[in-house]
């Protein structure tokens, strides 16, 4: 080891990149089986366990978090049939199981992780009961690797009906009527694609229950396999029509297709609707009216609804319903049927990332507003289906806020109910949360949730109200990228950090979706820098504000947000005291090169085009560590069976770091973290409490929280 950190070969490996001379030391990090990385990743553990193990606090934040997460949690209901299918989570579940309730009360559990997999390795993906509450199909995916294997079930027996089908990653299902075929998406099979490249090739499929899936019968049309990466598909409650969608990588523009489906159960010629080229996002389904509803950023980058006859699916045949809110986004809409009269148009809309819901008549005239509990986001919209007309006018909302866990509540006959609260009794700490406003280095106005302790201003701490005009430690966090939003949650790891008398921070960055497609274009590509930007305005405001301090501030960020925080440590190394970076990209390079990389350069670029390269290299942290640096503490967090996000990135950025930083590995550590069986999407309570506690302790041992 050398100035404390495993020894690691520089590479004198430079290549020539469209007239950029780029260099690459730690090109061998990118082989996990080469011996040098794993004799450099056990030593990076080793390192890791002793100084995390160490951290102050530990057992406090542990009990602290479980305490948080014992609150469980709840979802908003599906109705099939008179069954009510729903999810929940009960203090000491590891994970949420799914439930049936029957027309007469009784609840039961069709589905629990646990109990397919003792060892928690075992994640649910997707499931989603047929029109008949009869048949649930699922899919589930082993120690990270997100691979959904889909299996279907018998509501009434618990019993699986057929064999399970692999290759379903990223697969949505649409069950025909009568629950004996549904239509899904699955990759080809390794030798049906080139070599490494079958999570890029996908195909449509109908499939008919308890036949074998190599007789499914292939869905194909105009274009249909013309380079689209992902497929999602949706049949019409009364099995006339199926709709497919079709995407190129992440890219946020739909091609669209509607078929009629005959009597006889035949797949009628596949319609083109959009195509790449119209760019445009849309969202399409036939409702009981037997219209055509397109929710989309046609003409309106917040989002507008139109409508048509499904025989003349066209733009040109479409029609306005509701305009473009200029200070809202339309998210979503639901028809709600009402007891002898006039059914109406739920929309759900997001306010600079705060939940709305709006009634609109099949006009879409105005009619109302459906009351929330508060500014919160929802995490669920559901109406009953036809065949559970006892429930009709009733709909249903899963909701949350920054210091409440996942909530249901009912809305009919003008007023909201709650329903259901998670199961668990917390003892949530009283904050303050608050909503500031902020400007960015090109002039334009960002917003960030503001959490704070309850009687903390930016003068002092309610920790130590002794401490009256000190600032306190400070956590920001963010995503800003592929058009996601970040909106108020419930947040264990959040309401932990203020419990300690912190402040947590989430930034509205460009390139999420806060304010529409707009907002997103201007944060991705050649407009990335606004990102960092964004994040750099709002670290300083909040020191301007008093409400922190550069050496009480850390960072936090994972996937697209791993490589927010990576370039700005980057960029700003002075304005940062701690970050935590996870799952990270960071070598902007040679992204493309590994796992689903390849799919996301609509989002940020590709190196293979030399204006593209010139955006990636202006901020890619990689090839911006410089040697005499004191780079702030760094916590990289990554997971060996990511199939998302090579681990790559956090080994070559952190010994770039351990090289390059004037900073020791006693004050200020860069630190690599990794864990062999989980991948970057869900996990255990167990295990999600084990990380944050890692992550939030580094965090607070170097910004000054005591925890």
């Amino acid at each position: 080891m050398s100035d404390g950190y495993p020894d690691a070969e520089r590479l004198d490996l430079v290549e020539n990149l469209h007239g950029h001379a780029v260099a690459d030391p730690y090109r061998w990090l990118e082989d996990p089986g080469d011996p040098r990385t794993q004799r450099w990743s056990a030593a990076q553990d080793e390192l890791a366990a002793g100084r995390l193990g160490a951290l102050p606090g530990r057992e406090r934040l542990a009990a602290h978090l479980e305490e948080l997460l014992s609150a469980g949690s709840v979802s908003a209901p599906l109705w099939r049939a008179g069954r009510r299918f729903s999810a929940r989570r009960e203090p000491g579940q590891q994970f949420a199981v799914v439930l049936v309730t029957e027309p007469d009360g009784s609840e039961r559990v069709l589905l629990d992780p646990m109990a397919l997999d003792p060892s928690g390795l075992t994640t649910l993906d997707a499931w989603v009961p047929d029109l008949e509450g009869a048949r649930l199909a699922y899919q589930i995916s082993a120690g990270g690797d997100e691979h959904s294997v889909l299996h279907v079930l018998d509501v009434g027996t618990g019993e699986l009906v057929e064999p399970p089908i692999d290759r379903c990653r990223y697969s949505s299902v649409a069950w025909v009527p009568g629950g004996k075929e549904f239509f899904y998406v699955r990759m080809v099979d390794e030798d049906e694609a080139p070599d490494g490249a079958q999570a890029f090739h996908r195909r449509v499929w109908r499939h008919r229950v308890d036949t074998p899936a190599e007789t499914d019968e292939l869905v194909d049309g105009p274009g249909l396999y013309d380079g689209h990466t992902y497929y999602g598909v949706q049949v019409s409650r009364d099995g006339r029509w199926l709709i497919v969608t079709g995407n190129v990588g992440t890219a946020r523009r739909d091609s669209l297709w509607i078929a009629e489906l005959g009597d006889d159960g035949a797949v009628g010629a596949l319609v083109p609707v959009l195509t790449q080229d119209d760019d445009v996002q849309a969202r399409a389904w036939v409702d009981r009216d037997g219209l055509l509803y397109v929710l989309t950023t046609d003409g309106a980058p917040r989002w507008r609804l139109m409508v048509t006859e499904p025989t003349n699916p066209g733009r040109e045949h479409w029609r306005e319903l509701v305009a473009e809110d200029p200070e809202s986004v339309l998210d979503a809409v639901r028809r709600l049927e009402q007891p002898g009269g006039e059914p109406l148009l739920v929309l759900l809309r997001s306010r600079h990332a705060v939940a709305e819901l709006l009634l609109h008549g099949l006009d879409g005239t105005p009619r109302g507003t459906v009351p929330l509990p508060g500014p919160g986001s929802l995490t669920g919209l559901s109406v009953a289906d036809r065949d559970t007309p006892e429930q009709e006018g009733r709909l249903w909302v899963g909701w949350t806020d920054f210091v409440t866990p996942a909530q249901v509540h009912r809305y009919e006959n003008g007023t909201t109910v709650l329903e259901a609260t998670a199961p668990g009794a917390v003892d949530v700490p009283s904050v303050r949360s608050e909503q500031r406003e902020f400007t960015s280095a090109d002039g334009t106005t960002v917003r960030m949730f503001v959490i704070s302790p309850a009687g903390c201003d930016d003068a002092a701490s309610a920790k130590d109200s002794a401490s009256a005009g000190g600032p306190h430690p400070t956590l920001v966090t963010g995503y800003g990228g592929f058009g996601i939003s970040r909106e108020p949650g419930y947040t264990a790891s959040a309401l932990a950090w203020v419990a300690a008398g912190g402040s947590y921070v989430v930034v509205s960055l460009r390139g999420g979706g806060e304010e529409g497609e707009a907002w997103h274009l201007a944060g991705n590509r050649g407009n990335k820098q606004n990102v960092f930007d964004d994040l750099h305005a709002a670290a300083q405001a909040l020191v301007d504000a008093g409400t922190t301090t550069p050496d009480q501030l850390s960072i936090m960020g994972g996937s697209n947000g791993g490589l927010l925080v990576g370039a700005a440590l980057t960029q700003r190394p002075g304005l940062y005291r701690a970050v935590v970076c996870s799952a990270p990209l960071l070598d902007m390079v040679r992204y493309e090169e590994f796992s689903l990389g390849r799919t996301w350069n609509d989002e940020y670029g590709t190196a293979a085009d030399a204006t593209e390269l010139g955006w990636l290299l202006s901020y890619s942290p990689y090839h911006h560590v410089d040697p005499g640096t004191a780079y702030p503490a760094v916590l990289f967090t990554v997971f060996e069976s990511d199939t998302r996000v090579d681990p790559l990135h956090a080994r070559k950025m952190c010994a770039a770091l351990q090289h390059s930083t004037t900073g020791d590995v006693d004050t200020r550590p860069v630190l690599l973290r990794r864990e062999t069986d989980v991948g970057h999407g869900a996990r255990s309570v167990a295990r999600t409490v084990s990380l944050a506690v890692d992550q939030l302790a580094f965090l607070a041992a170097h910004t000054g929280l005591e925890i």
